[in-house]
This record gives structure tokens, sequence and C-alpha cells, in this order.
């Protein structure tokens, strides 16, 4: 039996909460540290990942991964697209910690830290690569680069580009035009260590009786209405978020309060990243709702928010409701990754250099929800490409909950090993309008078979 990402008892408290969140967005692995990236109409979230199975009860994380929207609801796997591996000099086995990626002149630069080795830098030519080393070596040449995590970047409106990273001090170098060296003129070797004071990043009393900044790690730097945001996790740990202000890229920052306070399920760490898409302004954190309470095991959650009218930002409460509301319709009527999920139960992805992502590991039970699906004036047939080395199984197609209304049950037969795809096909009862569309998986007691995509005609 395969080994569910929480055990049956957690699923028994869960589920019926589960069974109507959108929080969080990703249930196939366990995500943090989401660096969400609008790019020609769609959101690239990087997020790390944290293992199923964690060692020496610490952060255990090896690769970065992707996931792709345009209705902030369905969200499609690009599976792990760059790891420690990439790093050859490194030489660091664990610590692929929080990443954020920006496009430039038609390149895409993903900026990861490596805990215990500093910030370095992939480009690609695409925002799901493959991701090369140009460079060979760190890209920070800080004085500690156990501290020289978590790295934001932003291109100002004038080209210039900035990098902030730093725990607990936030420092800041000014990227040159190639986005993988930077100006060596300004501060200590080309890096600014910020201003920590109460007036900048607020304040708090340590356990020491010494007063210190409220500022932890994790920035977020962006523009706004001429006004800078750094958004930060703050006031140690359990870490809050809050954010300040500014005239300029490098400052003076002004302090301006929390955006997200402590709640019973989220992580003792917590990461912001905030978008404006469509219209609407989004704000992304990392929970650990998915693994039941474990730090360790984290899990990225998103919710819509609006600015006060001044461009200040109101207090977030973490919710499980996420998006309520997707802001475009999925067309069926042409190939669907199967790895783009509103929300599943047991299911895994995997990939392969031939099919690409793919959805694993289903058993008897499981399920996939896509939500808002278009069908238009009908539909009458399914199609899926799958692949089953056993005895195969079923694929119950449900409107609007699990037990919906049945449109059809797709026979998926064996097709002689995991990776031989068939595309087959079964009739549907006619539907029209927008629904939500469950998957669910009928068979015997082993894996049933892997899923591709799909689509209706």
């Amino acid at each position: 039996m395969k080994n569910r990402m929480v055990t049956i008892l957690v699923l028994g408290l869960f589920l019926p909460m589960f069974g109507l969140a959108q929080n969080p967005i990703v249930q196939t692995y366990f995500t943090a540290d989401p660096a969400p990236m609008v790019y020609n109409g769609t959101v690239y979230l990087y997020t790390t990942h944290d293992e199923d199975e964690t060692v020496d009860n610490f952060f255990t994380m090896y690769d970065w991964r992707c996931y792709s929207t345009t209705d902030m609801v369905n969200w499609t796997d690009h599976g792990a697209v760059a790891s420690l591996n990439d790093f050859v000099w490194s030489g660091k086995t664990n610590g692929a910690w929080a990443p954020q990626c920006i496009e430039r002149n038609g390149k895409f630069y993903l900026y990861c830290p490596i805990h215990g080795d500093g910030v370095a830098v992939l480009v690609a030519d695409s925002p799901t690569g493959p991701f090369t080393d140009p460079l060979g070596k760190r890209l920070i040449d800080g004085e500690d680069i156990w501290h020289d995590i978590d790295p934001t970047v932003m291109i100002d409106d004038d080209g210039q580009a900035y990098l902030y990273w730093g725990n607990p001090t936030l420092y800041y170098v000014k990227l040159n035009e190639d986005m993988i060296s930077y100006d060596r003129s300004i501060g200590k070797n080309g890096i600014v260590a910020s201003e920590m004071n109460p007036e900048a990043f607020g304040s708090q009393k340590g356990r020491d009786g010494k007063i210190r900044s409220l500022y932890t790690e994790g920035p977020w730097i962006y523009k706004r209405d001429k006004l800078y945001y750094m958004v930060y996790a703050a006031a140690g740990i359990p870490e809050y978020i809050a954010y300040s202000t500014a005239p300029s890229a490098e400052g003076p920052w002004t302090y301006q309060g929390f955006i997200m306070e402590r709640a019973d399920h989220l992580a003792f760490t917590n990461h912001p990243g905030i978008i404006d898409y469509k219209g609407n302004s989004y704000f992304f954190y990392h929970d650990q709702d998915l693994s039941g309470g474990e730090g360790f095991k984290r899990s990225v959650s998103v919710g819509q928010f609006n600015y006060n009218a001044d461009g200040t930002i109101p207090l977030i409460e973490p919710t499980k409701d996420g998006v309520k509301e997707s802001i475009s319709n999925l067309s069926p009527f042409q190939k669907v990754e199967a790895e783009t999920i509103a929300w599943c139960e047991g299911v895994k992805t995997m990939s392969d250099s031939k099919t690409g992502i793919y959805v694993s590991n289903i058993d008897h039970g499981d399920y996939i929800k896509v939500r808002s699906v278009d069908f238009g004036k009908g539909a009458k047939a399914f199609v899926a490409s799958v692949a089953s080395a056993l005895n195969g199984g079923k694929i119950e197609l449900r409107l609007n909950n699990p037990d919906g209304e049945l449109l059809g049950t797709l026979e998926v037969k064996n097709t002689g090993g995991w990776q031989n795809w068939t595309t087959q096909t079964s009739k549907v009862t006619k539907t029209s309008g927008v629904h939500d569309v469950y998957f669910i998986f009928k068979g015997g007691e082993n894996q049933l078979f892997n899923f591709d995509w799909w689509m209706f005609k």
C-alpha cells in the first residue's frame, strides 16, 4: 500500500473540512515558501518542497517545484524544476530553501538559497526550465552564508534590479542588467545592510531584555502605485507576517504593522508572497494543515484581499476557503493535463522524459476535483490518456461533489505497462453549463492506473 501523505486518522479528522476547502492549494506534495510570478497572463508559483520523510527532525528539502494557474483555483503541476543537484560546486544534499523567480529580456532567473552555502542563481529560457547554473559558484559573497537565505528580487521602473535577502538582517545588492552579477561599488563590496531600527521594521523585547527588530526572515519586495512594499516573516518563532513601506527600493523603510498573525493551523515558520493578477490582489503563505500539524511538512495557501484606500494592507485571516471564485472558466474541449487540480485525495504526481508530468499512485477511493469547467452547450464523450500494468479500474465522472450527478464511467483497461499510454473513451450524459468536475477512481486493492490528460467531446 502506498505511503499516503497523511495518516488515516488525520484524514478522518480533516476529510469533512477538506471536502469544502481550497487551501492548501497543493495536496500531492508538501510545499512551502511560496513565490508567485505573473508572466504572459499566467501565474507561476515556485515553492520549496518538504519531503514526506523528515530526516533528523529538521527541514528536509532537496528541490524546488513550480505550479501554474490562469484561474487561481486550478493549479497545474510542473514538477521539480530545479534541485540541489544543479549546483555541483555546492555539494549540499539538503537545504533547498525559499527561492524567487523573475523574468528579464526573455530569460528566467531563479534565485535559490542553499542552507549553509548562501544565495545562488539559475537561468532558463522558460518559466518551468530547464534551469542551468551560469556561474558555477554562489552569487552572494556575504560574510555569513548560513544567514544568507530567502532572496527576493524586483526590477524597478528605471530598469535597476534589486536583490534582497537575509536573517536576521535585511541586506540588498543592486543587480547588473545580466541579473547574475551585482554592482560592487556600494556598501561593503556591493552588499548594503539595512538599518534594522524600530522605525523601519518595528521592535520587540527579547528574552534577554534587549529590544530587537521585528524583522526575522522571508522578505518579499514589490512596488505598487509608486510605493515600495517589504513584506516579511516577523516576531521570531512562531512567525507572524508584517510589512514596511518606502519611497524607493533602497528605503528608508517605515514599519506599517502585521498582515497575518499566528493561528493554530499555521506552521511555526511563514513566508509571504503578494501579487496583483487580473484586477485582484492575492496573498500567499504557508501552513501545516496538510500534514495535520507537522511544522517540517508545510503546505502553501492563498487568499484574496483588497488594499485599503490609502494603500495599506489589512490584517488577513488564514482560511481554508482560499480563493472562493475562479476568475475564468476551464474549457474541457481541449487537452487538460490530469495534474491540473483544484483539490485531490490520495494521488501523487510523477514524471518521465517522454510523458512529462502525470498523476500516479491512484488507488480505489482517491479522487481529483477540477473547478469551474465550462461545458458550453454540451459534451457527449470523455477521452483520457491512461496506462496500467495491472487490472486497471474506473473513472467515475461526477458533477459538483463526489456524490453528484454521474455523467459517465470510463473503464480503464490494462495497457501492458505503467508507461504504455493509450487513449480510451467513454460516452457521457450530455451536460451543459459551468460545473465542478470530480474524477472518482474505483477498482481493486492495488494501484489502479496512471493518468496523463483528459478532454470532453
